[in-house]
């Protein structure tokens, strides 16, 4: 991709918003979180269709409490590839025919089901891709495949895209108001702002084969859900995707400095190394398409860990890979992307609808870059302890799961109160207390007669939780998010309130009593909170917490 350099473009008026470039499990949650707030964005992807290997095959409670608030939680369970208990089993062996599985001794990561309304979910990559694509699609996202994003020029009104239809060679030009890189490990989008990277960088490449084989042989019975194999050469996974054992992913490593390449992996030679794998020198091997409509067979990816050194220039945003890349260990790669989307996504929505000015969007380097430097130290130190590498002095600290997953802190401008000094931390689950810069704690609250969970009082704009004698803030507030423009749900708690806290779990977890209050961001993370009984200018508190939180200073008086 060219340079993007600033050239003289059209100011007409966007054809889109927001564009995006990438139509991987990032790039597609993007375009449904804008997609739900309002703002459909234009996203294009190079390939002709999704990829059908499945890449990440589980995802976090706290991702999935993001696709629960854009509707998605009952579709996604229904595509599980398991229910009730999970059960993973990862085994190491010669090859996956031998007489001997030495159990692979797996981190005892903490559990965190009373954390979340939302369960863990076990669906394959690919299949979740296609019910976010669908979902997009629903809410007026246009996403167009076989389109290559070839430049980028941005100037201080909006972004120009220049576009290949690869499948006519057809060239065109639109103009976004910003542009969100979900474009992968490599990112021409990133290369071309000359953003670099920082961290270890590239461990070595694998390649990869989606293959239909029946292996049940080599099993005899045996549950295995991940095979690290010494053959044909140590490193090498099978990973399998159905319960009848005839659908498996093979990766193995690629050095093409060694001669590898991905067109013989995709032939006869592929084939040998996964019967080679399975210790099964007859078997019938099928290579499958990766992309379909393509004859794309073998892919290459990087291990290895890396984040960009800024996530924003200009009117440009990184996101997922094209802002980090983390070893699978733990699974945090693919979650940690999802999130990024979420917390960009309601920023450019209101910056789009033109409720703040783009002061907002600094949050969101100043967000999520130290979350991933912290992400990449633990997966780091989660595949130091899997993969046996390094001295005990190597690697940081295991961090609780449920604190990597669900506790990471923000400080920033869009954040009142929770600057202690630290650029980012993990809050462990026993310490979760709704504090500034935190995900607002899931309890679960009465209306009625109907269950309702903390999680699923924001999502579209602000949520205000108030205690039992909370009406005054709620008034204040009310009135300041009306003069800012901004949407905001009240909820005052108590046994006359409009949420009834019937264990007091709500008390207990958020610690706020009869006269607090707690103002809770679009993405869940709470941004400002009161524990004052005293009668302050709660009017004058209320307007100078939303003008600091949404950069609105010149409209709001503070």
């Amino acid at each position: 991709m060219p340079s993007t350099t600033q050239r003289q473009i059209d100011h007409s008026v966007p054809d889109a918003p927001v564009a995006i470039v990438g139509a991987g499990v990032v790039g597609l949650s993007a375009a449904v979180f804008l997609a739900a707030q309002g703002i459909p964005a234009l996203l294009v992807e190079r390939h002709p269709d999704l990829l059908s290997h499945p890449r990440a095959r589980g995802f976090t409670q706290r991702t999935m409490e993001l696709y629960r608030q854009v509707g998605l939680e009952a579709t996604i369970r229904a595509a599980f590839y398991a229910s009730g208990a999970f059960s993973f089993h990862a085994i190491q062996a010669d090859t996956l025919a031998a007489d001997a599985y030495q159990p692979v001794e797996e981190i005892a990561e903490d559990t965190v089901d009373d954390l979340s309304p939302a369960p863990y979910a076990p669906i394959d990559q690919d299949k979740l891709e296609i019910i976010l694509r669908e979902r997009a699609r629903e809410l007026g996202a246009d996403i167009r495949y076989a389109t290559e994003l070839t430049s980028v020029a941005q100037d201080a009104a909006g972004v120009n895209l220049d576009l290949l239809d690869r499948a006519t060679g057809a060239r065109s030009t639109m103009r976004a108001g910003y542009l969100v890189a979900a474009d992968g490990h490599h990112s021409p989008v990133r290369r071309a702002l000359g953003i670099p990277v920082e961290g270890p960088g590239t461990f070595f490449a694998v390649a990869t084969l989606l293959a239909r084989a029946d292996l049940r042989p080599a099993l005899r019975g045996r549950p295995v859900t991940i095979a690290y194999l010494s053959r044909p050469r140590p490193g090498t996974v099978l990973i399998g995707l159905d319960d009848d054992g005839t659908r498996w992913v093979f990766g193995t490593g690629f050095d093409a400095e060694r001669g590898d390449t991905l067109e013989a992996f995709s032939g006869d030679v592929g084939a040998a190394l996964i019967r080679e794998a399975a210790g099964l020198p007859d078997v019938d091997v099928t290579i499958l398409p990766q992309i379909a409509g393509t004859d794309i067979k073998a892919m290459a990816w990087p291990i290895g860990a890396h984040v960009a050194a800024r996530f924003q220039q200009g009117r440009v945003f990184l996101a997922g890979d094209a802002a980090h890349i983390v070893p699978p260990t733990g699974g945090l790669g693919a979650n940690t992307g999802i999130q990024d989307a979420h917390n960009l996504a309601w920023k450019l929505a209101m910056v789009a609808r033109g409720q703040v000015g783009p002061a907002l969007l600094a949050t969101y380097d100043a967000e999520r870059r130290p979350v991933a430097l912290l992400t990449m130290e633990q997966a780091l130190a989660r595949w130091s302890a899997r993969m046996r590498v390094g001295g005990e002095n190597d690697a940081p600290p295991l961090v609780e799961y449920s604190a990597v997953a669900f506790g990471y802190r923000y400080h920033s401008g869009a954040v009142l109160g929770g600057d202690d000094g630290s650029t980012a931390s993990f809050v462990s689950a026993s310490r979760q207390a709704a504090q500034p810069g935190t995900r607002a704690p899931h309890v679960w609250l009465r209306r009625g007669d109907t269950p309702v969970s903390t999680i699923d009082l924001s999502g579209s704009g602000f949520a205000l939780l108030t205690g039992e004698d909370g009406g005054a803030w709620m008034a204040a507030f009310r009135e300041a998010a009306a003069h800012a423009g901004v949407e905001l749900a009240a909820w005052r708690i108590g046994p006359a309130g409009d949420l009834v806290d019937e264990g007091g779990a709500w008390a207990r977890v958020w610690q706020v009593g009869p006269n607090g209050a707690v103002l809770v961001r679009p993405d869940g993370f709470v941004a400002w909170r009161s524990d004052e009984a005293s009668d302050a200018d709660r009017e004058r508190e209320a307007a100078r917490a939303l003008a600091m939180i949404l950069g609105l200073r010149s409209k709001i008086a503070v």
